[in-house]
């Protein structure tokens, strides 16, 4: 009876450090990757699109991303996107292409971007608790209206709690991987 409760809060947890991966994949940090543009969007025939979905996005460099729109008509709004958005990059265009140049991190941007990602990490971590609040809440529910037993309960719990021990450990290694990309010089 309770093994649906951590299905879901299992399921929860995942979806939890899927977001965060995905959020902290978009921070910056001196080296090009694709993910940097993918939550920019681009006024595409008056409606507002993701990159992403009209241009092949690529790294052919390690400090160069190359942006190929499949529509040319398109390049000039993809610029202004690139300008308007919150990346600090200026795009260099051709005519069929745009370059963007990622310029080599400071030590303070380098501090900044740690600070953004502890608060993210934070954020999960906070989340993935309130998340265990939610799943002991329910057992203790159906503790109440005797659907499970005390003991199932205390088993129940201490599964809740193991779950989320691993998923905060997770969040963790998530931290590390990016500090190491951040600081990498």
């Amino acid at each position: 009876m309770y093994l649906e409760v951590h299905e879901k809060l299992k399921d929860r947890m995942e979806k939890t450090i899927k977001y965060l991966k995905d959020d902290i994949a978009s921070i910056r940090a001196g080296r090009a990757n694709p993910k940097l543009v993918d939550k920019l969007q681009v006024d595409y025939y008056g409606t507002p699109t993701p990159l992403n979905q009209i241009a092949n996005i690529s790294a052919p460099e390690p400090r160069c991303l190359l942006i190929q729109p499949w529509d040319a008509n398109s390049l000039k709004n993809i610029e202004k996107a690139i300008q308007a958005s919150d990346l600090g990059i200026n795009p260099s265009t051709d005519g069929k292409v745009i370059r963007l140049v990622i310029p080599q991190l400071t030590e303070e941007r380098r501090k900044d971007l740690l600070k953004t990602v502890k608060k993210e990490i934070e954020n999960a971590k906070i989340a993935i608790r309130n998340e265990r609040r939610d799943a002991n809440e329910m057992l203790k529910k159906m503790e109440k209206s005797s659907e499970i037993t005390k003991d199932d309960l205390k088993k129940a719990e201490e599964e809740v709690q193991k779950l989320t021990n691993d998923y905060i450990k997770i969040a963790d290694e998530v931290f590390d991987i990016k500090q190491k990309e951040i600081l990498e010089v």
